[in-house]
Formats: C-alpha cells, structure tokens, sequence
C-alpha cells in the first residue's frame, strides 16, 4: 500500500510539474499510472489529498535543511547552503511555486500551515542575523526593522522567482536556479562587515 501511495504522488508530481496543476485531475493521475481510478481512490479521496502531502514533503525536505544548518560552525555558509536547498528543493516541485496564488486560494490547510511556516522562518532567520552580528560578519540595523525587511524580501524572491523566470524564458532549469542562488546571496552583501565582506568573497570562489 505504502509502494503504491508512492507512485502516486510522484506521478502527480511529474504531471503537476509539466502540465500544471490545472490540467491535471485523479483520472489523468490514474490513466498515467495505468491503474482504474477507484484505485487511486482508495489512497487519496481527492486531489487536494495529493496537494497537501506534496506540500509536507517540501516542508520536511527543508526542515532537514534548516536542522543541518545549525550544526555548521560558518554561520554565513550555512545561510547559503539552506537557501541553496530551498531553490533546489523548489525546482524539484516546481508545480508549487508556479501555481503558488491558485494552491493558497483553494487549500485552506496549506494556506494556514505556510502562514505559520514563515513566522517560524522568519524568527530563525531574526535568529541568524544576531549570531551573525555577534560574529562581527552582519553590521548593525540601521533601520527600525531593517532585518525583518531583508527576510520579507527574500520571502518575495523566494516564492515568485521562479514565475519570473518562466516568463521571460519559458522554462526552468538547474542553470536558473544557480542564477537565481547567487541573486539572493548577493542581496546579503550590503549588509555585511568588512570582515563578512572577505567571508562572503571566498565562499563565492570556493
């Protein structure tokens, strides 16, 4: 039961992500899998089902992320490496991001869980800049909530970048996310100190 609730999902997934969610209904999941729709059924009532347990795995996939992160002693490294996995993990469920308005007007859980989801980011993020500027590698806020707006920023990119890009080039590649990898790290160097600046340098050569 377990195999086939697998096959499912990475089937919708697959379709999701190549025709968008809009075209794809539980009888085009089931006619691709080769298998009668009751079947499909009897492991996903409805679409949405399929929606959310997508979406969980996104969350787990970046939560490990966020957990590994932590136990890095470079701090500025570690940012970039979750930001990195949030792009990639993006790109692997593509469908999310490009249908991103439609899935938080029509899946109430997901909306709500996403809304707790980027306080929670928010507050590790708040959490990272003051070990960052404890470290001399962030400058100080100049600003009342400067940092809080740096995240709101990063948030914006993070969930439309991707929209972006189907726009002007019509499909998203390893090479975009790469593009767009090193757009958000480059967002951060303003805000660094003359020693986070030299970090920032050789992590880019690296």
């Amino acid at each position: 039961m377990g195999n086939t609730k697998e096959i499912i999902l990475k089937t919708a997934l697959d379709l999701f992500n190549t025709q968008g969610m809009a075209k794809v209904t539980l009888r085009a999941i089931a006619n691709k899998m080769g298998i009668s729709q009751g079947n499909l059924n009897y492991h996903f009532k409805k679409r949405e089902d399929i929606v959310e347990a997508l979406y969980f795995q996104i969350v787990e996939n970046i939560n490990q992320a966020v957990t590994n992160s932590m136990q890095s002693q470079n701090h500025l490294e570690a940012l970039f490496g979750v930001s990195k996995t949030i792009m990639f993990t993006f790109y692997k469920y593509q469908f999310f991001l490009l249908d991103f308005v439609l899935i938080m007007r029509e899946h109430k859980t997901i909306k709500q869980h996403y809304i707790m989801l980027i306080k929670q980011r928010e507050a590790e993020f708040l959490n990272m800049t003051k070990i960052l500027m404890d470290y001399d590698i962030l400058r100080q806020p100049i600003f009342l909530n400067e940092y809080n707006n740096l995240f709101k920023r990063f948030q914006i990119l993070s969930d439309f970048w991707m929209s972006s890009v189907v726009v002007e080039r019509g499909k998203i590649t390893k090479a975009s996310v790469d593009e767009y990898s090193e757009i958000i790290y480059q967002s951060i160097f303003p805000y660094l100190t003359l020693k986070g600046q030299e970090q920032f340098k050789s992590l880019s050569l690296a």
